[in-house]
């Protein structure tokens, strides 16, 4: 095979807008079971000496404060791990484990401690590990460990502040959260003690009965920060060769732990930098120092070193944290969308003989939104790939392998891919867990099952929202009698809307699901459904239920200002219930900048073909809060349809020829498009932020339809109305009529009140 210069990639990445409007790509991207039985799935294969009992991997997730504070696995992620392998998956991945804490001053707190697992230093982490390793193999799953030399460049810059020390990186780069903070390069010396604590490390794992161990290459990390030329410019040294340290580092694992044990690899195609940013590459500062990526020739000519050197297995994707949004797809990128990325790498392994020190073939693993049954199963069946990695979908159903198994397609809990609690979580500080499954992370804390009740009580759970079907369908399976209100026609609350526009595809098959669960709860549990019912107090006294879940939602937010209830003003909702209020408008401008706001633009963009599309948000950035990933793409494809966007602008009235706002047009307002730096935290202090000045400026904006989608407020009347009568013995609030917040927080809110009612 002739191999693709760089505009594979690019071409790759141009496939992806407007991929939703391809019948077969939507056809695959559903909990369908047109290929049962997965015979490939389900297909044995070999790896070294090592035989998994099907192709399916647990992808790897950062286990973030799922440890003891020193780095000793905790019950909490050995219970996590478990239920994975109970549930079927033939290998399982760790998160990240860092082998350089000494050298890379960003994979450590003050203090030593540790938001990551450890398994240097001492034997004081050994038994956590052996425990961990061990409950996988009761459940015939296998257990490698993903080790990294460290974060470098997209590591915290707070190590500065806090330690006194610079970040490193392979050449000076500027870090990834602050890029005036500079990243020193390792010396030669540093990376000869990284490559000796990785053999070590591999070591000690072996000892631990961990199956094998997994290398971090991509993504921008510290490996892959030394083994690109994007980052690493080295002109002198044992390691100016980009291919040197990463074939070092494999060599001495080998040697450490024999020929017998697996190595794996992770690793990107390409950075896909210039692919996705094009002209900005030579316009931003930042990016201009990694014009220079590794090509598709480089990386399948080091892929080959790696596998001389003693790699077993690959799996392959693209991208780095400066374009997040590839190696983490979110809800508005394809199913599959990088199974292309694996097939080069397959038949390429194929047409030059590529063969591992075991004498065996090199299986390559296939990453990206591969979360449903029918669409492993044919990328197995193509050839595609050799092995089929799922990182979230076994966050959202820990039984995927065993439904898919057994044909119980239906019954999955479809990933939504939001990326709220399993990455957002722990970037604010928290441990890994699922908008969709409450019980991801709390495994040792809500055992599988759900207890009894003692006495059974009659039960009314009003409002029929992620939140409310969940306590509804929790409560009915432990025993109560529940009756479920819903004053809308359909159940899902603001999930409805959401997933009207065809990139919130997930959330779509999603709401299915919660269909289906509500049919089994009603047939299996006695469960009633009334919709179009709206309950007041008097209904509730009649009903003579004693215990009572208001989960009234919330209501659309809208500003007390002159116009706003115009003809030509609706809500951001209402619009996507009901898209034909847009058909006559040729100028359309949103109020409002968060998801909601940037969805319903992508939306008016890309389905209703609105070609003069403005977003007006008041803070300097868009979709602020959201996850890195999800937020970077969504912004990246408005930028490439041309919908304007006015930050630190403030509506201040509508009138019928538009919105009347005042805009702040100081140059120091910052760009709305940067996607290559992320937000901070809320709670952590930019030093080097420059303030914006105020050049106000007030104009009108002209539109034929004003959108509003300023958010939401708590629906609490019901609630007070039924306490102040004292309608029931027990009253409880929840979801979005406690406080706004996301498909997380209500899910999690519907299973614990059902849980202890």
């Amino acid at each position: 095979m002739s191999i693709p210069d760089e505009s594979f990639v690019k071409e790759l990445l141009d496939r992806h807008p407007g991929w939703f409007n391809q019948e077969e790509q939507m056809q695959y991207a559903r909990l369908t079971r047109n290929l049962y039985p997965y015979t490939e799935l389900f297909s044995p294969i070999q790896v070294n000496r090592l035989t998994l009992k099907n192709r399916l991997v647990m992808g790897p997730m950062g286990n973030i404060s799922m440890a003891e504070e020193m780095g000793r696995p905790a019950n909490k992620m050995i219970q996590y791990f478990t239920e994975r392998a109970r549930g079927g998956v033939g290998l399982i991945t760790s998160g990240l484990i860092p082998i350089s804490q000494n050298i890379d001053p960003t994979v450590t707190e003050v203090g030593d401690r540790s938001y990551f697992p450890r398994i240097d230093r001492s034997r004081t982490v050994f038994a956590g590990w052996r425990d961990l390793a061990e409950n996988v193999h009761a459940y015939g799953a296998r257990f490698f460990i993903q080790l990294t030399p460290g974060l470098g460049r997209v590591g915290s810059p707070e190590t500065l502040l806090k330690k006194y020390k610079l970040p490193v990186s392979a050449s000076w780069n500027p870090n990834f959260y602050l890029p005036g903070v500079p990243c020193r390069p390792l010396t030669d010396g540093e990376c000869w003690r990284i490559i000796h604590a990785g053999g070590q490390a591999a070591a000690d794992a072996k000892a631990a009965v961990i199956d094998g161990v997994y290398l971090h290459g991509h993504e921008g990390y510290l490996l892959e920060q030394m083994t690109n030329p994007a980052f690493n410019r080295r002109a002198l040294g044992r390691f100016a060769d980009w291919q040197a340290f990463g074939i070092q580092l494999v060599k001495d694992i080998r040697e450490r732990v024999g020929a017998n044990y697996p190595i794996m690899y992770r690793i990107d195609l390409s950075l896909a930098l210039n692919a996705t940013y094009g002209p900005l590459m030579d316009e931003v500062g930042m990016l201009k120092k990694f014009k220079k990526e590794r090509t598709i020739a480089m990386t399948l000519d080091y892929m080959a070193n790696l596998v001389k050197a003693g790699v077993d297995l690959f799996d392959v994707d693209l991208g780095c944290y400066d374009n997040w949004w590839l190696p983490h797809p979110p809800n508005s990128m394809p199913s599959g969308c990088f199974l292309p990325v694996a097939r080069l790498v397959k038949d390429y392994f194929a047409e030059k003989g590529i063969t591992s020190n075991a004498g065996l073939p090199v299986p390559v693993v296939a990453v990206g939104k591969l979360g449903y049954p029918d669409l492993a199963e044919k990328a197995l069946r193509d050839g595609d790939c050799d092995m089929i990695m799922l990182a979230r979908p076994l966050l959202a159903d820990p039984q995927w392998p065993n439904k898919a198994y057994a044909g119980r397609v239906d019954e999955i809990r479809p990933c939504i891919g939001d990326q709220e609690a399993c990455i957002n979580e722990f970037v604010e500080g928290g441990h890994p867990q699922c908008a969709v499954n409450p019980r991801t992370g709390f495994e040792d804390v809500y055992p599988d099952g759900l207890p009894p009740v003692a006495q059974s009580k009659k039960v009314a759970v009003i409002g029929a929202g992620p939140a409310g079907v969940m306590a509804a369908v929790v409560a009915a399976q432990r025993g109560h009698s529940v009756t479920l209100f819903e004053a809308r026609s359909c159940i899902g609350g603001q999930l409805v809307p959401g997933s009207v526009p065809k990139i919130k595809y997930e959330v779509a098959n999603y709401l299915e699901y919660l269909e289906r669960l509500l049919q089994r709860a009603e047939h299996g549990h006695g469960l009633v459904l009334k919709l179009n019912t709206r309950v007041d107090v008097e209904a509730i006294r009649q009903g003579q239920f004693e215990m009572v879940v208001v989960s009234a939602g919330g209501n659309p937010v809208t500003p007390r200002l002159p116009g706003v209830d115009g003809d030509n003003v609706i809500q951001a909702i209402d619009l996507l219930r009901q898209p034909d209020l847009a058909a006559r408008a040729s100028r359309v401008v949103i109020i409002g900048g968060g998801a909601v706001g940037c969805e319903t633009a992508h939306f008016l963009s890309t389905e209703l073909g609105k070609s003069d599309v403005t977003i007006v948000e008041m803070l300097p950035a868009l979709m602020v809060g959201a996850c890195t990933a999800n937020r970077g793409h969504l912004l990246h494809e408005l930028r490439r349809l041309g919908v304007k966007v006015l930050n630190c602008t403030r509506l201040n009235a509508v009138q019928p020829e538009g919105a009347v706002v005042t805009h702040n047009t100081s140059a120091s307002v910052p760009s709305p498009w940067v996607t290559w730096t992320p937000l901070l935290p809320e709670n952590v202090k930019n030093p080097l932020a420059r303030p914006i000045r105020d050049e106000l400026v007030e104009e009108t904006l002209p539109a034929d339809l004003v959108v509003l989608a300023l958010g939401l407020r708590p629906n609490q009347d019901l609630y007070h109305s039924l306490v102040a009568a004292n309608a029931a013995p027990e009253i409880r609030l929840m979801g979005d009529g406690f406080q706004i917040g996301r498909v997380f927080e209500a899910v999690k809110s519907g299973y614990l009140v059902g849980r202890s009612l």
